[in-house]
C-alpha cells in the first residue's frame, strides 16, 4: 500500500524514497518506448499469465521438476525466470516476461517480474509430502468468480475464490513489489512531463524557511484491501494532489509498502504530505493498489487529463474527485483498486481520520520538519 507527498521531501526526512529503475528512462523515452512497442491492454497481463500457468502445469508432470518446484517454493515464493533456467520452459517464461513488462509501459530491461509461489503455506507439508500441486495464474479482477487451474496430471479445475482448497496451489502472478518502484517512476516522469511536478523543497528552501509542518501517519488500517485469497499481500500507493506555489495543481505518488494486509494495523511514523510546496497548505489523498495489471503510463494519463483542467479559483478545490472520475471503468474492478480516499488534509490535521469510503483510517499528526 502506499501514499503520496513530495517524493524528494519524503527521501530527505525519511530516507525511504522509491527505488527508481536501475537504469531509468527520461519521461519522453519512456512514453516513446510504450507507444513503440504497443503495449497491450491491460487485461492482456491475465492472459500472459493464465497461458503460462498451463505451460507450468504441463512441466511439472515430471517428478523432478515438481520436486524442483517444492524446493524453489519451499520459502514462500521463487523468481519464475530462475526456476525455468536451463529447463523447457525457459523460452516461454522469458517471452512471457517480457508481455508482462509491456503490458505494464515498463522499460524492457525492468528484469524478471514472474513469480511462483505457493498460494496458501498451511498447504506446504502436503507438498512436501508428494501431493501434485495445481497450477492457477493470479486473476486480475475482483469479481467473486471460479478461478481456473490447471492440473499436471491432466485437465482444467474450478476453485472457488473465496476459500483456498486443501491441495496446494502454486500460483504464477507478478511480483508487484519489483514492478511498482519501477512504475512508480514512469508515472511521476510522465506526469512531470505534462507540467504535473510535484513541490521539491530543496535543501535551501528550507533553510530559508527554517523548516515546514508536514502530516505524519502514525497508524494506518484498512478493513479490506480488495485481496482474494490466491493474490498474496496487497501493494498500496497513493496519489497526493493539492495546488503548488505558482497556483497549478500538483500531484506526487507515494509507496507504502508495509500495508500488506487488511485488517491489520501498521505504525509506519511515515510523513505523508510536506506542506512547504503547497500554495494553499492543504492537499487530497487517493490511495490505491495494484493488483499486478497496471499500465503506469495511462494511470499517469489519466491523472494529467483530470488534473489539467483545474483552475486556481483562489480558494482551495479538494482534487479527489477529479482524480477519480478520471480513472478507466475498468479499473474499478482490479486495475487499480480504489481503497479510499481523504479529503483536504492540512497542517493542523491531527487525530483520526477515518477515510471517505469507510474503507479505513489513518491516525496523523503535525510533524514539524527542521531546517538541514
Amino acid at each position: 500500500m502506499a501514499a503520496l507527498a513530495t517524493v524528494t521531501a519524503l527521501a530527505l526526512t525519511t530516507g525511504t524514497a522509491v527505488a527508481a529503475p536501475s537504469n531509468p528512462d527520461s519521461a519522453s523515452a519512456s512514453e516513446a518506448q510504450a507507444v513503440e512497442r504497443k503495449a497491450p491492454l491491460p487485461s492482456e497481463v491475465f492472459t500472459v499469465t493464465d497461458r503460462l500457468a498451463e505451460q507450468v502445469a504441463g512441466a511439472l508432470a515430471d517428478k523432478a521438476v515438481r520436486e524442483r518446484a517444492v524446493a524453489a517454493t519451499a520459502a514462500g515464493e521463487a523468481d519464475l525466470t530462475a526456476f525455468a533456467s536451463g529447463t523447457a520452459l525457459d523460452r516461454s517464461v522469458r517471452a512471457a516476461n517480457q508481455d508482462v513488462l509491456a503490458a505494464k509501459a515498463l522499460p524492457a530491461n525492468g528484469g524478471s517480474l514472474l513469480r511462483l509461489r505457493l498460494a496458501d503455506p498451511s498447504t506446504r507439508a502436503a507438498l512436501a509430502h508428494g501431493e501434485v500441486p495445481l497450477v492457477a495464474a493470479a486473476p486480475t479482477d475482483d469479481e467473486p468468480a471460479p478461478i481456473a487451474a490447471y492440473d499436471p496430471l491432466g485437465g482444467k479445475v474450478s476453485l472457488d475464490p473465496a476459500k483456498a482448497p486443501r491441495r496446494p496451489v502454486l500460483v504464477v502472478d507478478v511480483d508487484v513489489a519489483k514492478a511498482l518502484p519501477l512504475g512508480l517512476q514512469v508515472t511521476r516522469d510522465a506526469l512531470a512531463a505534462r507540467g504535473l511536478v510535484a513541490a521539491k523543497p530543496s535543501g535551501a528552501q528550507v533553510k530559508a524557511a527554517g523548516g515546514y509542518w508536514a502530516t505524519k501517519v502514525n497508524a494506518v488500517r484498512l478493513n479490506n484491501d480488495e485481496e482474494p485469497w490466491i493474490k498474496g499481500d496487497a501493494e498500496i500507493f497513493s496519489v497526493v494532489g493539492g495546488f503548488g506555489l505558482d497556483g497549478k495543481a500538483t500531484v506526487t505518488v507515494v509507496q507504502m509498502p508495509y500495508l500488506d494486509n487488511d485488517g491489520t494495523t501498521y505504525y509506519p511514523n511515515q510523513l505523508l504530505v510536506h506542506y512547504l510546496g503547497y500554495k494553499y497548505n492543504l492537499a487530497d489523498v487517493v490511495m490505491m493498489e495494484d493488483d499486478g495489471d497496471t499500465n503506469y503510463l495511462a494511470l499517469a494519463q489519466a491523472i494529467a487529463t483530470a488534473l489539467l483542467t483545474i483552475i486556481d479559483a483562489g480558494a482551495y478545490i479538494p482534487l479527489v474527485n477529479a482524480i477519480l472520475s478520471a480513472m478507466p471503468d475498468s479499473w474499478w474492478t482490479d486495475d487499480p483498486d480504489y481503497v479510499d480516499s481523504w479529503y483536504t488534509l492540512a497542517t493542523t490535521s491531527s487525530g483520526r481520520l477515518n477515510g471517505a469510503r469507510g474503507n479505513g483510517w489513518m491516525d496523523v499528526s503535525p510533524y514539524w520538519v527542521p531546517e538541514f
